[in-house]
């Protein structure tokens, strides 16, 4: 014995997955004997010849009367030491419940199931003691029954073919005093906590259940308008279940079922009356709790998997639905357009047959074309991950079926479309996003749609309404009218309105990138404690948004970005605390997610860079940034002749350069203005990864200026503040008449001015796209950035800013594009080159639908 016990502990794994298997072959068998006994025509014939609410009634009738067993799974929990929830008592007493009810009551299987169930939190013997108590009240509830069928027969005038089963009720009844007798006169262990209360419940259980599934036999006959005694089909009924029980046969199949139909054929009732009665019975009491029993079953099967292989298996399952639910309502707005803008293209071809037999449909042109559109903008919420895309998706879902099974009686494209609505639902936790955000690509394909669709459905209005011959028109392209046609075309400008409405709806109210939260005191704070960056100074444009990051309720890092369509441009590295970077991105990241934006970090170093790298982001080369070493400046020798005259020459003219320290007046600003009109010469100004001529921005750090022999300011660039030993400059302007070479002598006055007071170096600024794509076996990704550098100089001067830079830059440092990967880098660059050359001025003049997706 202690070998067997030692053995089983050994290799409980193994017996486990055995006896999981021993149920999935059982499952299976009994289903396929279930379906092979089933004569499907009949059903089929049975079904066809009710109304949706007798089999809704008997579906929910049917249900319910299974329920009672579940008082069964109650009391066993009463008897065992451990907690069990409301709810896996009743998945648990379902699964097994439905299962003993197909395989009959020897009880093997039911008590294998419990035991499986309720074993964690007791021992082995309280488990099988618990099992064995109840499985004494399974059937004294029938025998209970009996004696109420016993007092009916003999007290009223019933069918004489009943009374020849007598001693059958007798024997039955004789079960229930039998076990009342046994659990009171016994002493012994087994019944010690067999209290009355218990005892009770499990009668009172018992005699539900059987009552129940009486009850719900009786209701089949009552929906199939037959007419005879509801005490004689009682009476029947429990004569039957007693045979039934006795036969042993899994759930009385077979002697049951005989029984019922030759007592019938007594009471008046036809044989085939009397199978569809049975059918109907077999089906919702048995079969549908079972299949729901085999879904319960299975699902906490794949629970268990998915918690041994770390919940892979169920993302894969949700990531499969949710392409499946994507690609369905795709297609099927797709297809009902072009039913709809081509009337003729169902009835094509057997393909094109098929397809639209599978698309929604409703009720006329306007709304096939609403509804189309619907599901496409769903389709794109889904497709999206909204959250709120769900309940819109459930209810189109459920108008769909009940158009197939109620208007055009299709039940293929009802289960069609049932397994769509429980792919919704298994893909619900896919959908975790807050709101949708619009890419340019999903701007093309959900807009194209639309362009496509009004221009095909206007060029086919022409060809039917114009006085053109209509043998001319294929057949595809015939109207039935032009009532038809305008309905449809009324339904396609109600359902841009729609669409718009649904993007809105889709949109989140609490948006946290939306707002542009500048806070001059907390950027300062953190520059003060961390330290600045080259770019930390151009958040003081006022520009950008501002993401920052907190630690225990204080400010350590801070992000600058600007929104473009679902992408979040953020604006070099971030400044503060890199104790806390990486922390900093997955939260980040974490949150754009949620609010479906995708990152993409513009102008960053190489660590940063491989960073990103890790949590998943692609990247690309789009610059170098460069820097002059100042100690090793010098305009002695023959390298720097040019400039050194250059400086000699600005010495005699009386030029002179000098910084100013804030804060200005006003009229020195005015004065400055006027100098960059000037220089602007009429051009709009950028911002962004640039400086742009505002007060509020050139107050924040001193100003370089040259004055001329009549000491009027001719030129002029603002300080960057950044690194202790770096020095920058933003904004470098001058006068369109001033001399040439006026940089030039702003530049090496300031390498003077970085020498005398201590910096290391002087930051040149970024030239955009240099060196980039320029190999043989540059990435193809590299050559289209390329591309952008060697034809937009419409948008920047790329390469002419390279070749100034080029004589004073002593190192190039690289900096790269991060964005999410598998994504398109030409539109991502589009992008980033849209924000980076983006006008300052007013969004006035925006096209109120762009406001939607922009």
């Amino acid at each position: 014995m202690k070998n067997i016990q030692t053995y089983i502990r050994k290799n409980i794994a193994w017996l486990e997955g055995i006896f999981v298997l021993s149920i999935i072959a059982f499952v299976f068998v009994e289903l396929a004997k279930i379906f092979k006994e089933v004569d499907w025509n009949r059903v089929g014939n049975g079904l066809a010849g009710q109304s949706i609410y007798e089999l809704l009634g008997m579906l929910c009738f049917g249900l319910l009367a299974v329920c009672p067993m579940l008082i069964y799974d109650f009391s066993i929990v009463s008897f065992l030491p451990g907690k069990y929830s409301i709810k896996y008592i009743i998945k648990s007493g379902w699964i097994t419940n439905t299962f003993t009810n197909i395989a009959g009551f020897g009880g093997l299987l039911g008590a294998t199931l419990r035991a499986n169930f309720y074993h964690e939190n007791a021992t082995k013997k309280q488990v099988v003691y618990a099992i064995s108590k109840i499985a004494l009240f399974l059937l004294a509830g029938l025998s209970f029954l009996c004696w109420v069928a016993l007092v009916f027969l003999l007290l009223g005038k019933h069918e004489i073919h009943l009374y020849h089963y007598i001693i059958w009720l007798v024997l039955g009844g004789l079960y229930f005093p039998s076990v009342l007798i046994f659990t009171r006169i016994s002493n012994g262990e087994f019944f010690k906590d067999l209290s009355r209360k218990i005892e009770a419940l499990l009668m009172i259980g018992s005699i539900l259940d059987w009552a129940f599934a009486a009850g719900f036999f009786l209701y089949v006959g009552h929906v199939l308008n037959v007419k005879v005694s509801i005490l004689d089909l009682f009476i029947l009924y429990i004569i039957g279940s007693v045979i039934g029980i006795i036969s042993l046969v899994p759930g009385g199949l077979g002697s049951f079922d005989v029984f019922i139909i030759l007592g019938l054929q007594y009471l008046g009732v036809s044989s085939s009356i009397g199978v569809i009665w049975l059918l109907f019975f077999r089906i919702f009491y048995y079969i549908v709790p079972f299949v729901i029993g085999i879904f319960l079953f299975m699902h906490g099967l794949a629970q268990k998997i998915n918690a041994y292989y770390k919940s892979i298996p169920s993302q894969l399952v949700q990531k499969f639905a949710h392409g499946l639910v994507t690609g369905f309502m795709y297609l099927s707005g797709i297809l009902m357009l072009i039913e709809a803008v081509v009337p003729g293209i169902p009835f094509y071809n057997r393909l094109t047959q098929t397809f639209y037999n599978y698309s929604l449909i409703f009720i006329n042109q306007m709304t096939d074309v609403i509804f189309a559109f619907l599901l496409i903008a769903m389709a794109r919420g889904i497709n999206s991950k909204v959250k709120k895309a769900f309940i819109p998706t459930i209810i189109v879902l459920l108008i769909g079926i009940g158009n197939a099974l109620f208007r055009f009686y299709m039940p293929t494209v009802a289960i069609y479309l049932t397994i769509v609505l429980v792919s919704v639902i298994l893909t619900k936790k896919e959908l975790y996003r807050e709101q949708l955000r619009y890419s340019l690509k999903k701007i093309f394909v959900d807009g194209g749609i639309f362009v496509v669709t009004f221009i095909t459905y206007l060029i086919v209005g022409y060809l039917n309404f114009k006085r053109i011959n209509v043998k001319k028109i294929p057949d595809l392209l015939i109207f039935p009218g032009q009532q038809v046609w305008f309905s449809g075309f009324m339904g396609l400008l109600i359902a841009l309105l729609i669409t718009l409405a649904i993007v809105i709806f889709f949109r989140s109210d609490i948006d946290p990138f939306k707002k542009v939260n500048y806070d001059r005191d907390r950027i300062q704070n953190i520059i003060s404690r961390y330290g600045g960056n080259e770019v930390s100074h151009l958040s003081h444009l006022r520009d950008k948004n501002i993401y920052f990051y907190k630690v225990n309720g204080e400010d350590v890092l801070y992000f600058m970005y600007r929104r473009k369509n679902d992408k979040l441009i953020f604006m070099g590295e971030p400044v503060g605390n890199y104790d806390y970077l990486k922390s900093a991105l997955t939260d980040l990241m974490n949150k754009a997610d949620i609010y479906g934006y995708e990152l993409v970090f513009y102008e960053i170093n190489a660590d940063l860079t491989m960073l990103l790298h890790d949590l998943g982001l692609d990247f690309i080369k789009t610059g170098e940034e460069g820097f002059v070493k100042l100690a090793d400046f010098s305009l002695s020798g023959k390298k720097r002749r040019a400039e050194r005259a250059l400086m000699n020459k600005f010495e005699r003219e009386n030029f002179h350069f000098e910084i100013m320290q804030p804060p200005f007046s006003h009229e020195f600003i005015a004065e400055l203005n006027e100098i960059s009109k000037d220089w602007l010469d009429g051009q709009n100004e950028k911002g962004f990864s640039l400086g742009f001529f505002d007060e509020y921005y050139l107050n924040q750090a001193p100003i370089a200026i040259v004055r001329n022999d009549a000491d009027d300011i001719i030129a002029f660039a603002n300080l960057m503040p950044m690194q202790k030993d770096v020095l920058s400059i933003d904004l470098m302007r001058h006068k369109k008449d001033a001399p040439s070479g006026i940089m030039d002598l702003i530049f090496i006055s300031l390498f003077k001015y970085g020498i005398e007071n201590g910096y290391q170096q002087f930051d040149m600024g970024m030239t955009p796209l240099a060196n980039v794509g320029t190999s043989n076996f540059s990435f193809i990704e590299e050559k289209v950035a390329h591309y952008i550098y060697e034809f937009g100089y419409s948008f920047y001067g790329f390469q002419g800013l390279r070749a100034y830079k080029e004589k004073y830059v002593s190192e190039w440092i690289p900096k790269y594009t991060a964005y999410r990967k598998r994504k398109s880098v030409a539109i991502t660059m589009y992008e980033v080159m849209m924000v980076v050359n983006h006008e300052k001025k007013s969004r006035k003049n925006v096209p109120f639908f762009l406001k939607f997706v922009a």
